[in-house]
């Protein structure tokens, strides 16, 4: 037996014979790096199938037990020897401390207040169903299991209830913000009544906690002094509700909305206030998580709340937490639970758990004449256990209330229920979006449509570097005729696994999507926000705007929801790279937000209800973090490149629309082909095998040349026709289109250069199609202007209209002129029959 008080923290090192893992401090880092590891390779293997990081967690904490690698004794005895058992569980407590201060946080009480009756009585009937199963189970378990008789009745029964009834709050919180439910109205109820179970909860544990004292240990203890304890804890709530908490709405005040960041003695007094509640929950006799989470209740939520959250919750839920399911794994045995009665005895576990909470739930939610589907959806997501359920376990195996073998059957009814709540809400409720089968706009048919009084457009922005540029082109569109622009902002923004991005889903959401404010007190406190109300005091600019938060996987899904339910005609996104010019004249610093947001552009680009124009900024807010005025006296310079197409006329039209603004002079570029060359067309042959990332993709949609070549001239003449005098017009014949357009962007004359993407490209265009792209989403103009290394000044607007239902896109393998293909030996094909190659 090794004496605890002889283990010393840091060894003198390798070379003077010491091995690291004899000591306390080495053997704990090398602990923790294997805990972090396993659990986030798991959280990598699992998401796919949508789990919360808890799952892997839980998992990988039992891997590391004797249920899995602890099997071989001298791992177990090396890396988790019994002597550290102590040291990892101190650490892990105090992870475990202030993330229930973190749940506090995120635990809005007033949201159970304003739910109403039917979310207390699907609440009450989600406890009080799986509590009485519980108790039944409790029985079986005494007279089944050896040991399990040794404690009391009243404890036991009290700790199999509470671990059958719990629900885990922050872990639905979650799921439900990930599949896009969080504010429609199965996900609200869900969430307050998850809120009210949580209060219950840590009530029924505190009881709990105080029935058991040390359990079978020890000599028998007076009643009273259960009493004692359980009046103790509710002088002690009473006392931080009456006492602290206006304190903490007094600090709370002192961190205004204006201020990023708040006094570092704030913050150390609240986190110290954490220590002292944890000490003071722990001295009368309740466990101190319990001080945490009633800390965390008293404080009032809002800014200051959300910098304490942004403050610690990375270190406790990244780098403590995991070490909590891992001391968790190290003491549950799988191996304990054999034989067919053991494993029958999980099945009654596992399935009275679920019909308990599923079938109380689904009930009452009947009878609050909540639909069938909603109802059952109800049940399954209260049916979610996660940490708190392994919080419960943990104390009742460290009082003694729980051996071994009946604490492996309740952490895989724990894990097993959590497990299949994702798939089974996936499977059987999918809430109606509103979406409807509008057609899709464009600005050329926004300008032909009945509200010719009014542009819409929806821009998109990743941060405050987004927005000068962002605004200045904004203001370039601005007419300063008849038409009115109405502007939809949207704050993209990622969903983590952090609490504060549960609460801001909150906050930002309804039924499931961003929805549109009026820019007012309280809509948005951030920069992006604060910019554009400032910009929106702008006579005819009306500003509405939203926060989507979701996983970078489905962002898209809500930048299109917005943009087919307000009607837009054109979706604005920021490009992946922003260039920023060095100030010692140095090359280009170039800031990538990373791939995964390319992917987001890539996906609204497929998809969206409308056209998209994406913006490559190289300052054209001319490095200005200033938000731009309507009385700006500096010109910008926008040039216009037309090849012809659908999305080149489209670009027109949008610089038809800037030519109207007194302060824009507006180019127009067109490329003509060399006379003679003009029947010399191109063969564009798909290879759907080829690299989507390196190669262009050309719209498979049959088009007739000869009319499209037709509706390039009217568009062109009539552009001419109307903005003579106004816009410079410029033809350019064609003998090179790489250095002609490159021209363009190096030459600075221009602080905007807006291209087409070519996604239905004229002969001119096509001959690009096999230059190897760096940002093929661009099209082949977009992606030579936005290349790196090319000595491009001038940023760029891709414009993609969209006129078509789901038009799909193919690369493009190789180009054959018609001369040297083999199928037109006889004679050369018509225009047509050459774009059905690509069919």
């Amino acid at each position: 037996m090794v004496n605890i008080t002889s283990i010393k923290t840091a060894s003198n090192g390798v070379w003077q014979g010491d091995n690291p893992l004899d000591y306390a401090f080495p053997l704990l880092i090398v602990q923790t790096t294997l805990v972090l590891v396993l659990s986030r390779f798991l959280a990598f293997l699992l998401k796919p199938l949508r789990q919360p990081k808890v799952i892997a967690e839980i998992v990988g904490g039992i891997l590391l037990g004797p249920s899995a690698l602890g099997r071989n004794e001298e791992y177990l005895h090396r890396i988790f020897p019994s002597w550290s058992t102590p040291i990892l569980e101190s650490v892990a407590s105090i992870g475990l401390l202030f993330f229930l201060f973190l749940v506090g946080l995120e635990l809005d009480l007033s949201s159970i207040r304003r739910s109403g009756r039917r979310a207390l009585a699907i609440a009450a009937a989600g406890i009080s169903l799986p509590f009485v199963c519980g108790i039944g189970v409790a029985f079986v378990l005494r007279k089944t299991i050896d040991g399990a008789d040794k404690v009391g009745y009243g404890q036991y029964l009290v700790f199999m209830g509470v671990a059958l009834s719990i629900t885990a709050f922050p872990v639905l919180a979650r799921i439900l913000a990930e599949l896009k439910l969080l504010t429609t109205r199965v996900g609200e109820t869900a969430m307050a009544a998850a809120a009210f179970n949580d209060v219950v909860a840590w009530v029924l544990l505190a009881l709990a906690v105080a029935l058991a004292g040390n359990g079978g240990n020890g000599p028998k203890k007076s009643p009273l002094v259960s009493l004692w304890v359980l009046l103790s804890g509710v002088a002690f709530v009473a006392f931080m509700m009456l006492a602290i908490r206006p304190i903490m709405a007094r600090i709370a005040r002192r961190c205004s909305p204006e201020h990023d960041s708040i006094e570092e003695g704030l913050i150390c007094l609240t986190l110290a206030g954490v220590l002292v509640s944890g000490f003071v929950t722990d001295f009368i006799g309740i466990h101190s998580i319990f001080g945490g989470f009633v800390f965390g209740l008293t404080i009032p939520k809002g800014d200051f709340a959300r910098h304490l959250i942004e403050r610690i919750e990375d270190f406790v839920s990244g780098l403590l937490l995991p070490l909590y399911f891992a001391s968790s794994g190290l003491k549950t045995n799988v191996a304990k639970i054999k034989g067919a009665e053991a494993w029958g005895l999980l099945a009654l576990v596992v399935g009275t758990a679920c019909a308990g909470k599923i079938l109380g739930t689904f009930v009452v939610a009947m009878a609050c004449k909540i639909p069938a589907r909603e109802a059952i959806t109800l049940g399954v997501l209260m049916n979610t256990k996660g940490l708190v359920e392994l919080i419960v376990l943990n104390i009742g195996k460290e009082k003694k209330v729980l051996n071994d073998e009946v604490f492996a059957i309740l952490v895989l009814m724990a894990l097993f229920t959590t497990f299949i709540t994702t798939p089974t809400v996936m499977a059987i409720y999918k809430p109606a979006r509103g979406v409807s089968s509008r057609s899709h706009r464009h600005l050329q048919s926004a300008a032909s449509e009945t509200i010719k009084d009014e542009l819409r457009l929806l821009a998109c922005v990743h941060g405050p570097g987004n927005i000068p540029s962002l605004i200045n082109f904004i203001e370039s569109t601005r007419s300063t005729g008849k038409s009115r622009l109405k502007l939809y902002i949207m704050h993209l923004v990622e969903l983590t696994e952090r609490s504060s991005s549960i609460v801001m889903v909150q906050q930002a959401r309804k039924n499931g999507f961003p929805f549109i404010n009026k820019l007012r007190r309280g809509a948005l406190h951030d920069q992006v926000a604060v910019a554009f109300q400032t910009y929106g005091q702008l006579g005819r600019v009306s500003v509405r705007p939203a926060t989507a938060i979701s996983a970078l996987a489905t962002m898209h899904e809500d930048i299109c929801h917005v943009a087919e339910n307000k009607s837009v005609s054109m979706i604005i996104l920021p490009f992946h790279k922003t260039w920023r010019k060095m100030t010692n004249g140095g090359d280009d610093e170039v800031e990538n937000v990373g791939h995964e947001w390319r992917e987001v552009n890539q996906r609204v680009l497929k998809d969206a209800p409308c056209s998209v124009a994406m913006l490559v900024d190289r300052e054209f807010g001319g490095g200005s973090q200033q938000t731009p005025g309507p009385t700006a006296t500096v010109v910008q310079r926008v040039c216009i490149v037309f090849f012809g197409g659908p999305d080149d006329r489209e670009a027109l039209e949008l610089g038809g629309r800037m030519a109207e603004h007194p302060a824009v002079k507006v180019t127009v570029v067109r490329f003509v082909e060399k006379k003679g060359l003009e029947g010399n067309s191109i063969v564009l042959r798909p290879s759907p095998n080829k690299c989507r990332e390196k190669s262009y993709s050309f719209s498979t949609t049959v088009l007739n040349r000869e009319k499209e070549k037709e509706l390039d001239e009217r568009v062109a003449a009539e552009f001419r026709s109307k903005w003579d005098g106004v816009v410079e017009y410029v033809e350019k014949v064609a003998s090179n289109i790489v250095d002609g357009v490159l021209a363009i962007g190096r030459c600075g004359d221009y602080n905007l250069v807006v291209v087409g993407k070519g996604r239905f490209p004229s002969s001119m265009v096509a001959q690009l199609a096999d230059r190897q792209a760096e940002h093929a989403e661009l099209g082949p103009i977009g992606d030579l202007l936005a290349s790196s290394g090319q000595g491009i000044v001038s940023s760029v607007l891709v414009v993609q209209q969209h006129d078509m239902a789901h038009t799909e896109e193919v690369p493009v393998s190789k180009i054959l002129s018609i001369k040297d293909d083999p199928r037109t030996a006889h004679g050369p094909p018509s225009p047509v029959e050459i774009h059905r190659d690509l069919v």
